[in-house]
């Protein structure tokens, strides 16, 4: 239970042992090719990356990632000042290895179909149309290597009016339908339409993207066959409205926005208590008349205006300023401890600094402490997934821009150190 107080730092996190001997990563046979930038192709590769792929990423000489330069806050060095590694990017891009093309030069064109033929997949978030020009288009590529997986990932997907257009998250959030069922009622203070406070659209269509690709190279691995598999954030941020979405097209009528209260139960809610904010989810009249109890205010549980939650719904604005008033009476700590004890649900809304001093993201190992040669150390979440015989795991940390390209291209592409070096005379790598 989190109390009122700000908890102490968490100690940092050692970094995760390495698989034991022996232990198979379930992707461990599989290379991607990552063309990708910012947010929804890298988290994609990063899932790739932390189930045991090889992931080369590809990054412009000089600049790398956009999200190299989205700081501050970047990655402190052991002498406490910032590294120059900015947290957006570290954030996407642990467990991978970086090479530096200059993908407009037709020589750094001709490098990436080399190793195009070394790979599984390849994932890519260009403008639709552009690698075509460089002739790292998917009907290009499959060519050179016929059983390839190509993800593309855009605003807007390969077709239609908008295919063209570019495509952010906080346009498609809004365009997708989330805004217009994110924030609090337009008639009470602070109303109005809110964006989620994570790039939730550009997430969840990297999560959709690793689906892809593991379908995808099921499939291949089945028939020998490779395919081209086509994301867009629009489509993602339509399917995630999920129940919503699916209310809409039932009925025809559009929701309305609840902020953090519940269209269908009354109380499900936040509410501020004396010092912090506590979450309340009553889901049938025993819980609601225990909560009010344990308040102090027994009298609402036997209200007849509030006996049942569909007069509660109908009540609503009645009942839920005395709520109000009732839970600012105590401090958080105590109204927890009260509503565990009546077995009421209810839970605390925690900073990040109260999410990783909770004994059960302790507990569960979320936050992860990776070697790094700028940073001596960088602190990372761990990826979710937990499997009993391919584990995922993050022991590399995100690379420094171009860290790995000669070691890719030695290895991958069996290229001598003269060749190599000739590459970088002429400006190619």
């Amino acid at each position: 239970m989190a109390s009122n107080n700000n908890p102490p730092p968490a100690a940092p996190a050692p970094a995760p042992a390495p698989a034991p001997p022996g232990v198979a990563r379930a992707l461990g046979h599989i290379r991607v090719l990552d063309l990708s930038r910012v947010l929804a192709g890298p988290w994609c590769s990063q899932n790739l990356a932390d189930l045991g792929a090889d992931v080369i990423k590809v990054e412009r000489p000089g600049a790398g990632d956009d999200t190299r330069a989205w700081g501050p806050p970047y990655a402190p060095g052991p002498d406490g000042q910032p590294t120059g590694e900015a947290a957006y990017y570290l954030s996407a891009n642990r467990g991978k290895r970086s090479l530096t093309v200059d993908i407009a030069s037709s020589a750094g064109q001709a490098l990436l179909r080399e190793l195009v033929r070394e790979c599984d997949v390849v994932l890519e978030n260009f403008k639709v149309g552009q690698l075509a020009r460089y002739g790292l288009d998917y009907d290009t590529l499959k060519t050179i290597k016929p059983d390839l997986v190509y993800c593309s990932i855009t605003g807007f997907g390969q077709d239609g009016p908008y295919a063209h257009r570019a495509g952010y998250d906080f346009l498609i959030q809004g365009m997708g339908g989330l805004m217009s069922i994110t924030g609090e009622r337009d008639e009470l203070p602070g109303g109005g339409p809110q964006k989620a406070g994570v790039a939730l659209t550009d997430l969840m269509t990297g999560m959709y993207a690793t689906v892809a690709v593991l379908a995808a190279l099921t499939h291949r691995d089945r028939t020998g066959q490779g395919q081209y598999i086509d994301m867009a954030l629009l489509d993602t941020q339509v399917a995630m409205l999920a129940n919503v979405g699916a209310n809409y097209l039932s009925s025809g009528k559009p929701p309305k926005r609840w902020g953090n209260a519940h269209a269908n139960i009354v109380p499900y809610q936040t509410f501020a208590c004396s010092d912090g904010h506590l979450i309340v989810a009553t889901g049938n009249d025993g819980q609601y008349r225990r909560f009010v109890e344990a308040g102090g205010r027994a009298d609402l549980a036997h209200d007849a205006r509030f006996a049942t939650n569909p007069l509660r719904v109908r009540n609503r604005d009645l009942l839920v300023p005395l709520l109000d008033d009732m839970v600012a009476r105590k401090p958080r700590a105590e109204w927890l401890a009260l509503l565990e004890a009546a077995g009421v649900p209810c839970g605390p809304i925690n900073g990040l600094d109260e999410v990783f001093a909770d004994p059960q993201v302790q507990a569960r190992g979320m936050q992860v402490g990776l070697a790094h040669p700028l940073a001596g150390a960088v602190q990372l979440v761990r990826n979710p997934i937990r499997m009993s015989a391919t584990p995922a795991t993050s022991e590399r940390a995100p690379p420094l821009l171009g860290q790995h390209t000669d070691e890719v291209l030695a290895e991958v592409l069996g290229k001598s150190g003269d060749e190599i070096a000739a590459l970088r005379a002429d400006k190619v790598i």
